[in-house]
């Protein structure tokens, strides 16, 4: 049992990578979509629960950009699945005072999808109590590649910081995550976050994503505000 002072000690930026939709579904004899349209009803239940814990910052891995080499029709019906949950549910999101955003590549979006993103961050660009990020066609290799040639062609042939990178990335105001949750127990983080994990905690769990609810988001936090985090640094 954790003690009071550690049940107060909250990540400001919590990320999680949605694993498990199409387990989930098979599991129950149903299509992989079904999972996914599963999933996408469970993170919006995430968000009330992540508002409510005092979470500053909440992303999830809903796409990657390894993600294209799937089967053409879940494909698409991911992308339809999206932009059908943005047409309704974005107002839901703004009423909890949560800005939506998004972070990839968007040269593969298709039009419908696109049309939605830009109404949602536009829709919530003055909501202040929650950052929703929502990372499509993402990939962490694909970011640094992107902000390092964002970076040589803004300052070339001068040294460069870790501070002039990160001005490069895609959501420079974004704290790095403090904790990242992957669900439906694979042990790795499939090129998510990779230059902002470095000093990330990690959170493990079998549940597949459809069925991680409250319970299971208090575990991994109470598990996280157990930890110390040195940074590299002496235990205290």
């Amino acid at each position: 049992m954790t003690d009071e002072k550690n049940e107060k000690k909250i990540p400001r930026h919590l990320a999680i990578i949605l694993d498990g939709n199409g387990r989930w579904a098979k599991k129950r004899n149903l299509p992989r979509l079904m999972g996914h349209r599963a999933g996408l009803r469970k993170l919006e239940d995430m968000v009330r629960l992540v508002k409510r814990e005092g979470i500053r910052y909440f992303s999830v891995y809903a796409f990657s950009t390894e993600n294209w080499n799937r089967p053409l029709m879940e494909v698409t019906g991911l992308m339809r699945l999206f932009a059908y949950y943005l047409r309704r549910k974005v107002e839901e999101v703004k009423a909890e005072g949560a800005r939506i955003r998004f972070c990839g590549r968007r040269d593969r979006i298709p039009e419908d999808l696109l049309k939605q993103m830009k109404w949602a961050e536009e829709h919530t660009k003055d909501e202040k109590i929650l950052d929703f990020i929502l990372c499509i066609n993402y990939g962490g290799r694909a970011e640094i590649i992107d902000a390092v040639n964002s970076l040589i062609a803004s300052k070339p042939n001068q040294p460069v910081t870790e501070d002039d990178l990160r001005k490069h990335f895609y959501l420079p105001d974004v704290p790095d995550p403090d904790l990242i949750i992957r669900t439906s127990g694979e042990l790795r983080l499939s090129n998510f976050w990779l230059w902002e994990s470095a000093y990330s905690e990690y959170y493990f769990t079998d549940i597949h994503w459809p069925d991680f609810g409250e319970n299971e988001l208090k575990k991994a936090l109470a598990d996280y505000a157990g930890r110390e985090r040195r940074y590299g640094g002496l235990k205290s």
